[in-house]
Formats: C-alpha cells, structure tokens, sequence
C-alpha cells in the first residue's frame, strides 16, 4: 500500500483523529500537509517532527475551515492534492429549541461546508494529475441519530450524500470518494473528560468508559486514531480502487444495532 510519491492534504490534522490519520498516510510515504486554524510556532514544529520521523516531506497550513475562500486557498497553497482527507469539525450538544444559533452555523459550515469548499478545489487538482482519493471522515452520526445534536447529526449526514455525489460525478475516473464513519475513538479531547466524567456520576473509569462514553458502542472498546488511519490508507490503496460512493463503519458494532 505504497502512497510514495503522493500529497495528501488533512483538514483538521493538528491533533485527534486528523494527526492520526497523517502519520499512518506518512507512513505510507504519503508527503502530507496538516492544517488547523491556529499559525503557531509549534504547529510548523509539529509537521517538521513528522516529515523527519517519517522521512516524508510535511507542511502545516493555517486555514479556518469556517471559511469557504480559506478552504479553497488550503489546496491552493498545498500545491499539489492528490489525496484529500475532510477531517475538520466541531461539537455543540442542546435540545434543538435552545441549540443557539451561532453553534448552528458553525458545525454546518466547519463539519460540512468545508467539504464542499475543499474537494470542489481539489477535484481539478486530481483530475490534472491523473488519480485521487477524497476520504471524507464522517460519523457513525452521518448513519444514525442521536437527541440534541441536530447539527452534527445534519452535518455528517450531509458529509455521507455529497461523498455518494462526487463519487458518481467522478466514476469514470480514477479517481474515489468514500466516507470513514467512526464511533468513539479514543483522542486527547476524550481522555481529557474522563476524569470529569467520572466525578459527575460518582463512577470508576472503567464504568464511566463502558457505560456512559461507550454506551452506544458493542465492543465496548474505544477505536483508535491509528485504525482510523490506517482506513484510509487502505482506501487510498490501489485494492480499494473500485470501493467509491460508500461509508466504511469504525464504530465497534454501533450502526449494527
């Protein structure tokens, strides 16, 4: 599963998930470009510690999802994009009748129209070099509902409809559009409230984790960043080149139920 030679281009990549993938699509020999919406210092670091490690040139770009003309200008300064991974996104939970406004509109636009914003830029892109892959990382949320998350909920189901869209808008290339629909993976963000999870119901971590954060998920083990990644690479590989318009499930049975 060789991806030497190729650039990918990793929305929301600074951390979690997005890192994650990075590194596995590095490992592949993928040069790879991180982004999040700070310029900081240890950002650049951040990408100049992982092209070293890994013997792959990598960049990190400033880019504010949020915005359609900063998604656009991502693939732009990438250069080259042969491999786009959407990762990007953000969480706000409230009954729909109090979900304020503002939160709306920003999961809409970073959980989804950034998509739209990115792969709209890089589709030419790919088309021009021959070959691509977009892998947009969706949720089991893009699959099944949970209360008082509608706009996540809105967001990643939107993400599974445009991925079968450009998908068959791009058959006859080579070129693929998948979704990866995680469940609860186990990141930074998620270790971090544990501990506060576990003083609201008086449980121990092992309760906490198997009946409250992964209640919804049968394993009742958490997916990792590296599983994650290393979907995507198998997506990317030449053994997936006929695997396009689908969501592949990394969620410990949740959307079996």
């Amino acid at each position: 599963m060789s991806l030497k030679g190729k650039t990918a281009v990793i929305t929301g990549s600074n951390s979690g998930i997005g890192l994650g993938v990075a590194r596995e699509l590095a490992k592949a020999g993928a040069d790879v470009v991180l982004n999040s919406f700070t310029d900081r210092d240890e950002d650049h670091k951040l990408a100049e510690d992982l092209g070293a490690e890994l013997g792959v040139t990598a960049r990190y770009i400033k880019a504010d999802m949020s915005k359609g003309d900063e998604c656009r200008a991502l693939i732009e300064q990438a250069g080259r994009c042969d491999i786009l991974v959407n990762n990007a996104g953000i969480q706000h939970v409230a009954p729909i009748d109090q979900f304020p406004g503002d939160k709306w509109d920003a999961i809409i636009a970073i959980n989804m129209n950034s998509n739209f914003h990115t792969m709209a830029a890089a589709l030419p892109k790919m088309r021009e070099a021959g070959w691509g892959r977009v892998v947009n990382v969706a949720s089991a949320h893009g699959l099944t509902a949970s209360p008082f998350k509608a706009a996540y909920v809105a967001a990643k189901h939107g993400v599974v409809g445009m991925t079968k869209t450009v998908a068959l808008e791009t058959a006859e290339e080579p070129i693929t559009c998948n979704a990866i629909c995680p469940g609860y993976v186990l990141t930074p963000l998620v270790e971090a409230q544990i501990p506060d999870t576990m003083k609201e119901y008086d449980m121990s971590r092992e309760d906490v984790v198997r009946n409250v954060l992964l209640a919804r998920q049968p394993s009742k083990n958490f997916a990792t960043t590296e599983q994650i990644g290393g979907t995507a690479v198998f997506l990317c590989s030449d053994a997936a080149a006929q695997i396009t318009g689908t969501t592949i499930s990394v969620d410990g049975g949740w959307t079996a139920l």
